[in-house]
């Protein structure tokens, strides 16, 4: 490619995935440029969700006001479980209406970043991480269509497979010890 360039233009995509992480079912997703950052496709992905949502994990990437405002719109009985930044303050009306936010905050202050970790339901992303993993191993790490609705058709194709295949047999794991 250095010698002699490239036969054409590549551009990255980023994939936005919402995932039912006591199924492991793709619920949405949408296909991005590469501008496009984690927190705003939250709303866009919200659109997407049939039915009712209980909660929000994302990394702390989603620690954002319009992420909290989204979730509260689509969903205001939804949690949102994100980890607010280390150098995160209360809101002005934390002692008289905490938010979702400052009531992370106060648990992080009272129990650590683990503690807020295990009592929050924070643990719940990894099985998240895992579905994406899935998709990766099972899909791959790129796209084969060159157009952007082609692109979009063969994610949409991705997420259908993956939920089919989901259908067709999930362990189930019980502990016995």
């Amino acid at each position: 490619e250095e010698k002699h360039g490239t036969k054409r233009r590549r551009a990255w995509k980023v994939l936005h995935l919402a995932t039912d992480a006591d199924t492991g079912q793709v619920v949405a997703s949408l296909l991005t440029g590469r501008d496009a950052d984690d927190g705003s496709q939250v709303d866009p992905l919200l659109e997407r969700v049939d039915g009712s949502v209980a909660s929000v994990t994302g990394d702390g990437a989603y620690d954002r006001d319009d992420v909290y405002a989204a979730v509260a719109a689509r969903h205001p009985n939804a949690a949102v479980v994100v980890p607010p930044r280390a150098s995160a303050v209360p809101s002005a009306a934390a002692e008289t209406a905490p938010t979702q936010r400052d009531a992370h905050l106060r648990c992080i202050a009272e129990r650590g970043r683990m503690g807020w970790q295990r009592a929050s339901g924070y643990n719940w992303r990894a099985l998240v991480e895992a579905d994406v993993s899935r998709w990766k191993r099972v899909i791959g790490g790129g796209l084969r269509s060159q157009t952007d609705g082609r692109q979009a058709t063969e994610v949409a194709i991705a997420a259908n497979v993956l939920n089919r295949m989901l259908e067709l047999g999930r362990p189930e794991y019980v502990r016995i010890a």
